[in-house]
């Protein structure tokens, strides 16, 4: 049994990967600003009111886990609010770089001293910060932060590989979430499953590589 610590657990894709873990046996740690009624029904264990923007409530986190062991940390959370260059929100975009990216870099470094040699670390990020996909534009803050996540996961695969713990970057794709407003061609379950078996197979080796939830190399 692994102990396993997922942030946006609240719903959507996280709140997925609560359900199917608990499921199969490994001791789930969900991490939330505020619990769902769907999430609270599992039986996992509830850490909420944990803002990954927030120095503190993170410190907070990492106290309440003192003396105890994290396998694999899957990175979750995240914003999207939409735009285009008519309709540039500068806030907009410094909140979600803060959430998406800085947040997973937050909890992260915080959990470090919780994990050692053989410990996985996830983070759930987008094509949508490809520089090489992106031909449509738009979606301005969401991408700048996307990418920034992508670049702050490489660096930790680095700085963490001499400790053996590896960091898997993974798209899910356009999964019909409440984030996507109930948009895309992918339903969360299924998605989840194949997210998991990228997890269980990653390996050292493969640490910092970003792939697709079928295990495909993307462009950067």
């Amino acid at each position: 049994m692994s102990t396993v610590v997922i942030t946006g657990a609240n719903r959507g894709i996280g709140l997925e990967f609560c359900r199917q873990l608990h499921a199969r046996g490994d001791s789930v740690i969900a991490v939330c600003r505020q619990a769902s009624s769907g999430l609270e029904e599992l039986g996992v264990r509830l850490e909420s009111g944990i803002e990954v923007t927030d120095d503190a409530t993170i410190h907070t986190l990492a106290e309440h886990l003192e003396g105890e062991r994290v396998d694999l940390l899957i990175n979750n959370a995240g914003i999207l609010e939409a735009d285009d260059l008519d309709s540039l929100d500068f806030e907009s975009a410094r909140r979600q770089i803060d959430v998406n990216a800085l947040g997973a870099l937050r909890v992260t470094r915080a959990l470090l001293p919780h994990m050692g040699k053989g410990a996985k670390v996830a983070v759930i990020t987008s094509l949508m910060g490809s520089m090489g996909d992106n031909t449509s534009g738009r979606m301005y803050g969401y991408r700048m932060s996307k990418a920034a996540l992508n670049s702050a996961a490489v660096s930790l695969a680095r700085d963490l590989e001499p400790r053996g713990i590896a960091v898997g970057i993974l798209h899910p794709g356009f999964v019909r979430t409440e984030m996507t407003g109930g948009r895309g061609n992918l339903e969360v379950t299924e998605t989840v499953v194949e997210l998991l078996a990228r997890l269980d197979e990653l390996t050292i080796e493969a640490s910092g590589q970003l792939h697709d939830r079928m295990g495909k190399d993307l462009p950067w």
